[in-house]
This record gives C-alpha cells, structure tokens and sequence, in this order.
C-alpha cells in the first residue's frame, strides 16, 4: 500500500479523536467514548474516509500494550492492602458473576458457541480503573472509604481480566477450551509474574544509573518502549497475548509495587514518577488509534438491524453488566447508600471491555453483530457510571466524602 495514504489515514485518526474526545469531556462523557465514535464517523459505518488497514492496525496493537503498560503502572497494590477483604469481596463477587451469568446468556439463551459465550463473560468481567478513578476524583471522594474500596476492588479486577484475557487467548488461538492449555498457560503466567518484576527492577536500575550520566536526551521513554516491546514478545513466547507483557512491565515499575530483594531493587517513587511522566506522551499518542481502530472495524452497514438479536443481546449484556457489579458490594456490612455508590463506581467498562472485545474480534470469535452488541453494552455501561455517580452524590456526599481525623 501506498504510504501516502497510510500517512493521509493516520492523519485523519488523530486529528478526528482529538476532536471527538475533547467534544465528549466537554458533554461529560469519557474520552474513550469521544474516540471510540470518531473510529465509527470516519470508518466504513460512515464516512468512508479511513479503512482498518494492517498498519493501522500494527499501530492499534502497540497502542493496547502501552494501553495495558500504563494500567500496570497506576496500579497501586498498597489501595488493595489498605481496603483489605473487603475489595477482595467487591472484586471477586464483581467478577465471578458476570462471568457466569455472561457465558450462561450466551450459551443457553442465544445458543452461541462455547468459545464465543466465554469470551462475552471474559468481556463482562472487566472494569476500567482509568474512568472509576477519574470519576471519584471528579467527586473528590477517592480517598474515602468507599473510595478505597472500589480503587482496591478495580487494581485487583485489572489482575484477573488479564490473566482471563490470557486463557481465553490460548483457547482461540488453540481451537477450543483444553484443561491441558489452561494448566500450561496459567504456569507460563504464573512464571512470567514472577520473574518479570525482577528483571523490569534490574533493568531500571541499570537505565536510572545512565540516565544520571547521559547527555542524549530521551533515554527513559526509548528504553521504557523497548522494555514493554520486550516483555510483549515474551508474554507471546509462553503462549499468552502480547499486551500482558504490557501489564507485567506497567506493574513491575509502579511506585506503589513491593518487591522485597533488597534496598537496590525497591521501588523509587521519583524514578517511577519520572518514566511515568515522560512515558505519558508516547501512550496518549498510541492508545487513541487503538481507540478508533476499535470504531474502525465496526461496519454498521453490515449489521441487520431489523433483527431482534442484535437488540436482545446487547440489551441483555447491558443488564447484566450493571447488575453483576453490585453483587460484591451487596455482601458488605456497609449502609445501603455505600454499598449502591461502590457498585455504580464498579461499572464502567471502557477501555479494558473493548479491549476485550476487540482480542475476540481479532481472533474471529465474534461476528460483526455479536462484536457490535458488546460494544453497544460496554459503550453505555461508560457512559452511565459517571452519570449515575454524580446523581448519587449530589443526594448522599456525606457518605461518600472522606472522614476527618479528630
């Protein structure tokens, strides 16, 4: 392909994100709702100005592991301590659930195949820790109790979907669901996790040490690139998808990751202040085409929209992707209006649900219909959390806000 129109694409993704996401904040929805819907006004479904060509689609690729680096490294582990069981409860009730209640609707209600019903529960688990933390900042509620909790519950939900994402990887790349994979692939993860904090903690040690010495600037983003790509192409030697060496190496380098092999390797907040800052430019660039690839790849016009289908089963996954993440927090000893705030933070998929939905997409598991159903549920559930969330706390802020010492 000609690069001119490659350039001519490109061109157009970026200026029409940043356009669309700045016209979604200022409506008071989340950029990737801005972005998301830019991809569909310029794609097929509309416009026709762009098509996903495959180096849009390489680029979309490096965008979801920088997407899942920089998940990794605002993953703070010590939220998760600090909230204790009961993020454990919100977590694994927030994600068992739609788990099961996902596959189940797609295997016995609408008869879809084993793999795809998986992967629309794998879909269903997600919770986008980006949008929730925003929202509570917004409300300036994050460093209260209820805050705490829901930020603990989302890093611990972040580790589960990627290692889910991970099986269900295997299991579309393999032909199917095998015990045999699962036990393998979870080895390899478990392996990974391991050895990868270990070795991002060497290696930073190593790039902290020249970038003291060095005069040539932009050392930290060239390596921190470099040492994701690594990690990516690792993750996909043992069996699992390249954006969880993405996620291995954002967690491995966050300040807030406690690794205790002595005072060289602990975590130095200012260093990690630093690849955060310098690295948040390169992510912003990236992750808004993966953003659109995801509008891009979704033909309207291929979709029969006179079909009762395609409106059962996106109505259908919206219900449960709301009502399962209450399930958690329905289990807490909290008062009600605590337990209702928890769940509604909970909600969100954004960018970690397309993320998913777009892994099934790419390994053929999901048609267009069922593909834009899921896009359609993760799309409201985004866009119905902030709003909910700020109804809510206009009526009960004192059970939202943090609580004074003394």
């Amino acid at each position: 392909m000609d690069i001119h129109i490659i350039l001519q694409a490109l061109l157009i993704i970026l200026v029409a994100a940043r356009i669309c996401a700045e016209i979604a904040t200022r409506l008071k929805a989340p950029a990737v709702i801005g972005e998301l819907l830019a991809g569909i006004l310029i794609g097929p479904s509309l416009l026709g100005w762009v098509e996903p060509y495959t180096a849009i689609k390489l680029l979309a690729e490096i965008g979801i592991i920088l997407l899942l680096f920089k998940v990794g490294l605002d993953t703070d582990l010590f939220r998760l301590v600090r909230s204790g069981w009961k993020s454990v409860v919100v977590a694994v009730g927030g994600f068992i659930i739609p788990f099961l209640l996902g596959w189940l609707i797609g295997r016995y209600l609408f008869g879809l195949p084993l793999l795809v019903s998986l992967f629309i529960g794998g879909t269903l688990t997600a919770t986008s820790i980006g949008i929730t933390v925003r929202i509570l900042s917004d409300l300036r509620v994050q460093n209260g109790k209820v805050g705490q909790i829901v930020l603990g519950a989302a890093v611990l939900d972040d580790i589960f979907g990627v290692i889910l994402l991970a099986l269900l990887y295997e299991f579309a790349i393999g032909g199917g669901v095998s015990i045999l994979n699962t036990g393998r692939v979870l080895a390899f993860i478990l392996i990974f996790f391991l050895a990868a904090p270990i070795a991002a903690k060497m290696i930073s040690v190593v790039i902290r040490y020249v970038d003291h010495r060095t005069e040539i600037p932009g050392l930290i983003p060239t390596m921190m690139v470099s040492l994701v790509l690594l990690f990516a192409w690792l993750a996909r030697q043992v069996g699992a998808p390249e954006m969880l060496g993405g996620f291995a190496a954002g967690l491995a380098l966050s300040r807030r990751f406690f690794l205790p092999l002595g005072a060289t390797l602990r975590s130095d907040s200012r260093f990690a202040h630093k690849i955060k800052a310098q690295m948040t430019p390169v992510i912003h660039l990236f992750t808004p085409i993966f953003f659109v690839t995801v509008g891009l790849s979704l033909n309207l016009h291929r979709i029969d929209w006179s079909s009762p289908y395609i409106w059962t089963l996106s109505m259908a996954l919206f219900f449960i992707a709301v009502i399962s993440k209450f399930a958690g927090a329905l289990l807490l000893r909290e008062s009600w209006p605590s337990r209702l705030a928890i769940g509604m933070a909970m909600i969100p998929r954004g960018e970690v649900g397309l993320i998913f939905a777009e892994l099934g997409r790419a390994s053929d598991v999901f048609d267009n219909e069922t593909y834009a159903a899921l896009i359609m549920a993760i799309g409201l559930t985004t866009l119905m959390a902030p709003l909910l969330l700020k109804a809510f706390h206009a009526h009960y802020h004192r059970e939202l806000m943090p609580q004074r010492k003394g």
